[in-house]
């Protein structure tokens, strides 16, 4: 059995962050060890919460207790999304230099929440660069959405050729494998949302249908990031978890669709991580 420490936000209703996270890593076989950096009674994008943000080091003391039931030298990965801040982003990237040292095979997967295309940057200042200059850097397995993607690579993506260009100038700075959770660029179907999958051996590329989701349900990107991690630490094969992942995120949002709720359908659609009813062809690209 694989172990993943996820270090992200928790809500207590809905599903975002570790709620959005740890059930389909868990779902999955992955013994999920959960940080949560706040605990909120909702996520933020209902307009009002309430709850509390944890300190750094509240954080780095828990992990410190973590390390002291010797989990680090057996753990597989580590998971980090919403950083919160700059000390908080510290505490995760030294985390994963930690767990490196104990375990030289483990994985740090940073999803670099920081904005999405239409909101621009959600986070605190000083946050998207220190992603920028520390995280990235410090990451084996990034997963950016495709605004965050532009930011750290420091270009605008409209075509496929611009989103590899894109992928490929992070690989340079540190990561050995980069997903684009979500690709929408115009030499393709407008109908259609994508994800890219690149590594140092190529690149992969799957396309779904774009179903109608008013509001679009917070929680996707974490979700997909978790799916992802979870096929990948099998055996390391992007485009097996890229194919995987697709095609559970679309099972979640059809079944979010149909029961027309918010938030997303993760336990009624719980079946579907394991095996899928819709499957995507993943397409080599490079």
């Amino acid at each position: 059995m694989k172990t993943v420490i996820s270090i992200q936000s928790h809500v207590a209703y809905g599903y975002v962050g570790n709620r959005a996270a740890v059930f389909p890593l868990q779902r999955l076989g992955i013994d999920a060890i959960a940080v949560n950096t706040v605990q909120f009674s909702n996520h933020t994008g209902y307009g009002e919460w309430t709850g509390q943000v944890f300190s750094a080091e509240h954080i780095a003391d828990v992990l410190d207790g973590i390390a002291a039931r010797g989990v680090l030298p057996k753990c597989h990965a580590l998971l980090s999304g919403y950083m919160g801040d700059v000390g908080l982003g510290q505490v995760i990237v030294e985390t994963a230099a930690r767990l490196k040292a104990a375990n030289p095979r483990a994985v740090y997967a940073c999803d670099p929440v920081m904005g999405d295309v239409g909101r621009g940057f959600f986070v605190r200042p000083g946050l998207p660069e220190f992603i920028k200059e520390h995280a990235v850097p410090a990451a084996d397995l990034l997963t950016p959405n495709q605004f965050e993607l532009e930011y750290l690579a420091d270009r605008k993506v409209e075509t496929l050729e611009d989103a590899l260009a894109a992928t490929a100038a992070l690989r340079a700075r540190g990561p050995r494998l980069v997903l684009v959770t979500s690709l929408t660029r115009r030499d393709a179907a407008p109908d259609s949302i994508e994800m890219l999958a690149d590594n140092t051996d190529g690149a992969w590329l799957v396309s779904t249908p774009r179903l109608p989701l008013d509001p679009p349900p917070n929680g996707s990107g974490d979700a997909v990031a978790a799916l992802f991690l979870a096929h990948y630490l099998k055996n390391y094969d992007p485009a097996h978890a890229l194919e995987q992942a697709a095609a559970a995120i679309y099972a979640i949002f059809l079944t979010t669709r149909r029961l027309g709720t918010r938030e997303l359908a993760l336990v009624a659609a719980q079946d579907e991580f394991v095996n899928p009813t819709h499957q995507f062809r993943v397409t080599r690209v490079r």
